[in-house]
């Protein structure tokens, strides 16, 4: 997979976007002009984490407010309840996103 696989549109600065890629789902953020890629799937509760909200670098799970710093997939939630996400390599050419890499 040289060249990626397309996902779709980026996210503008600031947002995050989620996306579906066989039977993963991932989420892209864009912070500070860079594309972050994590697993979307909440590893406690089975919610999408691109339906929460982006608060600064960690976006909140909708379900249980678990949160995770999209820049490395870290749990940081006061309380881990969960694992960290893992994280995926992404590029951005012409406006979308690839993923790189064997995922």
């Amino acid at each position: 997979m040289k060249d990626g696989v397309h996902l779709g549109p980026a996210p503008a600065e600031g947002a995050h976007r989620g996306f579906r890629h066989g039977d993963r789902y991932l989420l892209v953020a864009r912070l500070g002009g860079t594309l972050y890629c994590i697993d979307d799937w909440c590893n406690h509760a089975g919610c999408l984490l691109s339906e929460g909200a982006l608060d600064g670098e960690v976006i909140v799970c909708p379900c249980h407010d678990g949160r995770f710093r999209v820049r490395d997939g870290a749990n940081v939630t006061e309380v881990r309840l969960c694992a960290d996400q893992a994280t995926h390599p992404v590029t951005e050419r012409d406006g979308e996103v690839y993923l790189l890499g064997d995922t």
